[in-house]
């Protein structure tokens, strides 16, 4: 049995107005960088999160290379072309970020964010370039609904790059990229990051515990029901931003 919506605002708001869901989703991704700040990721420069623009939809909103994280703010984002170039906002990009998130955002209409960056866990188990096993609850958001891109270019110098990654990932949630990291999706900014944390303590479990059981396939699939909806995934995000960002407005 599938477990009902626990909130009715899961997901992305009903909003009509395209510049008022713009400045919905440029808030949401200012504080999914800061989520990731918080967690010490993306220190590096080595991350980056995107969502798509509600009227330009071939275009995406990414924030400015070399601001960090933690003090990422709506006026720190800028809208990337097709082409790469940066048609709104001032700065510049992290060239791998239109690399990757351009091809993923092209193949997957459905999509709306994309998020991206080198984890204590999930590069070491990417390394391992094996599927993930339903050895945790978060895990099993996961069964059957993930992709291993087995490919030795772990620097995305080329949108050709990108594509074979949008193509390893498919029509699922995440993707493992070898020996590089991690990548999920979703249709919202919300509930994409609230995928990319599940997944992240699912690659934890695996590397601390390689020798793990994991639970049988009909048992995954009846904890996935709950475990991996939509709404799973959007109130992660909720419980994050409570910790981390308590003051939303301090992104603008």
């Amino acid at each position: 049995m599938t477990l009902p919506h626990l909130d009715p605002d899961a997901g992305e708001p009903d909003i009509t107005d395209p510049d008022a869901l713009r400045l919905h989703r440029m808030r949401r991704l200012a504080l999914a960088y800061r989520v990731f700040g918080a967690l010490r990721w993306g220190s590096l420069g080595d991350g980056h999160i995107s969502a798509r623009d509600p009227e330009r939809l071939d275009h995406f909103w990414l924030a400015r290379y070399g601001v960090p994280f933690g003090g990422m703010t709506i006026h720190d984002l800028v809208l990337v072309a097709p082409d790469g170039s940066v048609v709104e906002g001032e700065g510049y990009i992290n060239v791998a970020a239109y690399n990757i998130h351009w091809p993923v955002h092209e193949a997957r209409a459905d999509v709306v964010s994309a998020a991206h960056t080198h984890t204590p866990y999930g590069t070491p188990f990417a390394a391992l370039v094996e599927p993930l096993r339903p050895v945790s609850q978060e895990a099993c958001a996961f069964f059957e609904d993930h992709a291993v891109f087995d490919d030795d270019e772990v620097n995305i110098v080329s949108t050709d790059g990108g594509k074979r990654i949008a193509q390893a990932l498919g029509p699922h949630r995440a993707v493992l990229l070898r020996n590089h990291g991690t990548l999920t999706v979703g249709g919202s900014v919300d509930e994409c990051v609230g995928w990319y944390v599940m997944l992240e303590r699912t690659c934890e479990v695996h590397v601390k515990t390689p020798q793990a059981i994991p639970i049988g396939d009909e048992a995954a699939r009846r904890a996935k029901e709950s475990v991996g909806t939509v709404v799973a995934g959007w109130q992660v995000f909720q419980w994050l931003l409570r910790q981390h960002v308590p003051d939303p407005s301090v992104v603008g």
